[in-house]
Parts: structure tokens; sequence; C-alpha cells
């Protein structure tokens, strides 16, 4: 790929088409997970509980054009709403470069395929339940911790 294709090392997230906005997905699908706030420290804490529409074959959302009025608390990505993610995972292109670090070699449009995220094993593929099977007074009993 010539330095010319590489979108994201040229420009700003701001900067981006909606097209390459949406092509630093690498479909991790962790920002798809139910996660729990501690309200005395403010401490995030990751369930492997996911979203009923997450579809865990593609690593995508099953309804994405949508999916704001069927889930009203799903967050969209946009350049201006980064830094209110913390729980963004560190491995997320979003985050990396907000944070004006690069993409990690398994990352799809630098590996070129989306086997090798696969094969990295970064994704939430074969190690969540949907939300349909878990009540919601439940999700501290589906606590989990990446390794990234």
């Amino acid at each position: 790929m010539s330095t010319q294709d590489k979108f994201w090392q040229n420009k700003s997230l701001q900067q981006m088409t909606s097209e390459e906005w949406e092509l630093l997905c690498d479909g991790c699908g962790k920002c798809c997970l139910h996660k729990l706030e501690d309200e005395t420290s403010g401490e995030i804490a990751f369930t492997r509980v996911i979203c009923r529409y997450f579809d865990e074959n593609s690593c995508r959302c099953k309804v994405y054009t949508s999916r704001q009025s069927l889930v009203p608390t799903c967050v969209i990505l946009k350049p201006d709403n980064l830094k209110d993610l913390p729980w963004m995972p560190s491995t997320c292109a979003y985050r990396l470069l907000y944070e004006g670090k690069d993409l990690p070699d398994w990352h799809p449009l630098i590996s070129g395929n989306r086997e090798a995220i696969e094969e990295s094993g970064i994704t939430v593929s074969g190690k969540v339940i949907s939300e349909e099977y878990v009540h919601e007074d439940g999700y501290d009993e589906h606590l989990i911790t990446w390794v990234e």
C-alpha cells in the first residue's frame, strides 16, 4: 500500500470521509460490550455481555444504520466525542489515532485482510453472551479482563 493510500496517516480524524471513518473500525466488537461503572471511583469494568444486535460471525452490528433508534444508549463514534469515551479499548483504531499512535500490524488496513484480526485474538468472537440471555442485574456475574 502506498503512502498516498494510507489516509489515516495523511488526514486528521476530522478530515476523513465517512467511508474512510468506517474503514478504521477493525471489527473487534469490544465497543458493543456492556460495561459497568463504579459510581464512586468512576472505574469502568467490561462484561462479556454484548448487544443483542451484534453478529458474532461477522463481528458487526446487524442493524448498523438503525442502531441508534433501536438502542438509544448506543454511542455513535465521532471525532469530537472520542475524548469523552475513556472506555474505548486500547487497541481501537479510533482511540489509537486520536492519541497519535499507529495502527497495529493486525489491523485490516495494515494487514490487508480480516483474518489477521481473528488470528490475533483481538475480537470478541466466541467470548461473549448476548444480552438477551442475561438479566441486567446479572451483568456483574460476567465481568472480564481483556488481554490487549
